[in-house]
């Protein structure tokens, strides 16, 4: 069935970092006359093209990139209002010259927040949800208060939310008290009514929002997703072996800059926008050690080869938490909105392959998509396709007040938020482990019912260590 080409459309390239995004968002633009917007926070930044693993001029092959190298080392990363306001105009210039906006990077709240109309509570201000570099503890002082002060007056503001958190949980605790003081308004209550509006919102634009002839009422423009993925083991070996190409090309060098820069700068925020970036907090003891030149050799080089495992390790952690945004987040989102036809996963696997299995199957999709026609079974593209399309749950926790259940594991020493994920903890290996050795002690039954947490049977009360939370926050 060929129906009319979408007006004023919009082809977004998604993915984990190292799966090739912004060399089939290359291909695409070639194909298509387009041009390519940034959506990687940290590409934001001029300069640092190893550290930002920025795209190359000539891996560029003559397309023009917008929103790359536009911020100074000591400015805050773009909060997504920012973001969004900035790729917009980009994107009206695009259109005016006639040709295709091509969105790619591995910042996923942007391009979510960029994708849909209506203000997502999750996206207010996400960026500082992810790094710290949200920028309104000037307005708001208290932000910077100690944890216990921020829950006092989140209580205060919004007791459901104070009541979601673990006392010591800092980070949520901070951002729904975010939230209070931004909108002026519980962060509970608009949870609750966004998911009201997206419910009511499906039943009213179901057939329109499938179609590719226009938007829904939630969504900007019509949008074709091409999720760039690869199998989790070879993605580990290619992510490790990127950073050892990064070292050889001169990682250090660019750490040094910035190191150069803090220091000549006496006010800047390491906590916030470059400062965090995977590379410069893991080399920065060893480089300071190096030029204080009051260590060993052996110490250095020791500290030099942690210092990269680090780096690597970090780079996967990294890899797997945009992994997990999209299956939890973006996923639900497009299905909120009848969209998830629209998103195409792409086996990037074999790299000797990409043409054939990434390159191809995305330029004949796109063609479909640009002329209107109907867009093949997006399931039926591969297993790792029906995998990854299938949402982890077919709900988002955060709008789901009703699962809100704390359970302590006393044994373990944990507070767990949600039944799935106290099974998760409880089928756990830890908990197993821990588990099995109370058996052998000998010790008193340890209670964990179904209908509440786990309870000490006896002794005084004591602090909760640690807070295992669902990925969905």
């Amino acid at each position: 069935m060929t129906r009319a080409p979408p007006q004023s459309p919009l082809v977004a390239v998604i993915g984990a970092t190292g799966t090739g995004k912004s060399q089939l968002a290359v291909e695409l633009a070639r194909r298509f006359n387009g041009e390519i917007i940034n959506a990687d926070a940290m590409q934001l930044y001029h300069g640092l093209p190893i550290i930002t693993n920025k795209i190359t001029q000539e891996e560029m092959k003559g397309i023009p990139h917008h929103l790359l190298g536009s911020i100074d080392f000591d400015q805050d990363t773009w909060t997504v209002v920012e973001f969004v306001k900035k790729a917009m105009s980009v994107m009206d210039e695009i259109r005016a010259r006639g040709r295709l906006p091509i969105l790619v990077g591995g910042t996923n709240y942007y391009i979510r927040s960029l994708l849909f109309k209506e203000s997502l509570i999750e996206d207010i201000d996400a960026s500082g949800a992810e790094d710290g570099s949200d920028g309104e503890s000037r307005e708001f002082p208290i932000l910077d208060e100690r944890t216990e002060v921020l829950l006092a007056k989140l209580r205060e503001l919004d007791p459901v939310m104070a009541d979601r958190w673990h006392p010591r949980d800092r980070r949520k605790i901070r951002r729904s008290l975010q939230i209070c003081l931004r909108t002026g308004r519980p962060a509970s209550q608009m949870y609750e009514e966004q998911h009201a509006r997206r419910q009511t919102s499906n039943a009213v634009n179901d057939d329109h929002a499938a179609s590719n002839s226009g938007p829904s009422d939630l969504v900007r423009f019509p949008a074709l997703l091409f999720w760039v993925h690869a199998d989790q083991d070879v993605l580990r070996a290619r992510l490790d072996g990127r950073v050892d190409n990064m070292l050889d090309k001169g990682l250090l060098e660019e750490v040094e800059e910035l190191h150069e820069f803090q220091n000549q700068r006496k006010d800047v925020d390491l906590t916030r926008g470059i400062w965090v970036s995977i590379g410069y907090k893991e080399l920065l003891p060893y480089l300071r050690a190096r030029r204080a030149g009051l260590a060993s050799e052996d110490w250095l080089e020791k500290s030099k080869a942690q210092a990269i495992e680090q780096i690597k390790a970090g780079t996967r952690q990294y890899a797997k938490r945009q992994i997990k945004y999209i299956r939890i987040q973006l996923l639900h989102a497009l299905k909120d909105t009848r969209l998830s036809n629209n998103v195409f996963v792409l086996d990037g696997t074999d790299v000797s392959k990409f043409a054939d299995n990434v390159e191809r199957p995305a330029l004949e999709i796109a063609e479909q998509f640009l002329s209107g026609d109907t867009l093949p079974d997006a399931m039926a593209l591969s297993e790792a396709a029906k995998e990854m399309l299938t949402p982890k749950r077919d709900y988002v926790l955060s709008e789901r007040r009703d699962l809100w259940v704390k359970r302590e594991c006393e044994m373990c020493n944990v507070i767990v938020v949600g039944d799935e994920d106290w099974k998760k903890h409880v089928k756990g290996r830890m908990h197993r482990i821990k588990d099995k050795k109370r058996k052998k002690a000998g010790a008193r039954p340890h209670r964990q019912d179904n209908d509440g947490p786990a309870r000490r049977e006896s002794g005084p009360p004591q602090d909760v260590l640690d807070f295992k939370l669902s990925d969905d926050w």
